[in-house]
């Protein structure tokens, strides 16, 4: 079985690891002409949904890497604009502690993320590769069709090609995706010396969120290499040591309502979009209007947040999605990703069975769509509802209540435990996701958590 995939992000380099690691057939094609041909982003959260799946697909030298190169993943904290702490939620609430690594939660740099998921797929990953369409040939196999005329003929196609899929476009014309109502604008810092002395202490760990009585909110997290991190990477995947991996760097992202933001603001960048930021929070702290004044001028973007509609079943055949192509969600909460990752294994498990002989084909591949919109659509919707309760206008009496809430949330454990532990409990295992290294990932899949 030859398996072809449109995309190489994070959930199609993810599967062709998986692939090639249980020993099925794989190329990736990606429309970007290079593996650094354009920004590729920030600090990546991943939760223990996203690190099982890694762990199941990649071979055990990345699998290690991937831990060298991460930093902690941190509790979750809440401050007002004038970043006075209203509750810090530990980690151990979110994800209890275990001696499993792939049960962990990880703060990841994202370039550094997708450089080690290409590592060793060299022969794999063909660049410069713009899919316009497919087509079946007369055998039933399916023929990937790209803008400067050439064809790739596989057994199955794979849409891991994001929000813009041209293949979900084709495969599923009837999926739609509207706007999630909110823009974010996004800045990379670079903790020097001198800009750490600017950020309060809370700031400098885990992630965090800054609560306004506005049409807005501020979130921030930290990504500290670990010592070693750039070595690991370079001995990983025999590449350059990146400079990016020895300097930690804050990720501050203002996410906003689009009625309180000026029309076309996703066009503008640099100074224009550093204007439109300083003016929402004008009457923020000093201190983190001045560190925002310091951010990576080429870090600074703004993306209009989509989502998708749930899609009935459909019938299934030798063309499925995965990720983004299917299941878009606001970058709320740090579910896009590690919900691209499960689809990863869950397909990597199911394509493997049918490589064996153990399950037929369009039966595996059915199995994994129903699974996998579940927890998808179940995803979106854990999205969109997290970007409704922050971005609420709930006016001054509401603000001083929700702020007294959490205060008292800061001073009562128990009471801290039962309001936050349910907001994480999208990346507890699932039945399949339960096998122990070097158990078989063929096993039957099975509905429920």
């Amino acid at each position: 079985m030859h398996v072809i995939v449109i995309g190489g992000g994070i959930g199609g380099l993810a599967l062709a690891q998986g692939l090639r690691k249980a020993g099925v057939s794989v190329a990736v094609y990606e429309r970007d002409s290079g593996p650094a041909s354009r920004w590729e982003g920030y600090r990546i959260h991943i939760d223990p949904a996203g690190a099982r799946s890694l762990r199941a697909c990649l071979p055990e030298n990345l699998w290690q890497a991937f831990l060298a190169t991460c930093g902690p993943g941190g509790d979750f904290g809440f401050v007002t604009e004038g970043l006075r702490e209203l509750v810090v939620v530990e980690e151990s609430i979110a994800y209890p502690a275990v001696s499993d690594p792939a049960e962990g939660h990880y703060a990841a740099d994202r370039p550094t993320l997708r450089r080690l998921l290409r590592a060793g797929l060299g022969d794999v990953v063909r660049f410069g590769a713009e899919f316009t369409r497919y087509e079946h040939t007369a055998d039933g196999r399916v023929a990937a069709v790209f803008a400067d005329g050439s064809r790739a003929v596989g057994d199955v196609l794979v849409g891991a090609d994001g929000a813009s899929s041209r293949v979900r476009r084709q495969r599923l014309p009837q999926a739609r995706s509207v706007s999630a109502g909110a823009v974010g604008m996004a800045h990379k810092i670079w903790l020097t010396e001198e800009i750490t002395g600017l950020v309060p202490e809370r700031l400098l760990t885990g992630m965090n969120i800054v609560m306004v009585d506005q049409r807005c909110f501020m979130f921030t997290s930290v990504f500290t290499p670990p010592p070693g991190a750039a070595e690991a990477l370079a001995e990983a995947d025999g590449g350059p040591e990146p400079a990016s991996l020895k300097r930690p760097y804050l990720l501050c992202a203002l996410v906003a309502h689009p009625d309180v933001l000026p029309q076309g603001v996703t066009e503008l960048t640099g100074d224009a979009l550093a204007r439109v930021v300083d003016t929402l929070i004008a009457d923020w702290s000093p201190d983190l209007r001045r560190l925002l004044a310091r951010a990576d001028p080429e870090s600074l973007g703004a993306i209009s947040f989509n989502a998708s509609e749930p899609v009935p079943a459909w019938a299934s055949g030798n063309v499925t999605v995965l990720g983004d192509a299917v299941h878009t969600m606001p970058p709320i909460g740090g579910l896009g990703g590690n919900t691209a990752l499960r689809d990863a294994r869950l397909l990597t498990r199911m394509l493997t069975a049918a490589h064996r002989g153990e399950r037929e084909l369009v039966p595996a591949i059915a199995a994994y769509e129903e699974q996998m919109r579940e927890y998808g659509y179940a995803a979106v919707r854990s999205a969109l509802a997290e970007k409704d309760q922050v971005l609420a206008n709930t006016g001054a009496f509401g603000q001083i209540m929700l702020r007294t809430w959490f205060r008292i949330c800061a001073k009562v454990g128990p009471l801290r435990r039962r309001t936050f532990r349910q907001g994480f409990a999208h990346s507890a295992p699932r039945a399949w996701e339960t096998e122990t290294p070097g158990s078989r990932e063929n096993e039957p899949v099975t509905t429920g958590v």
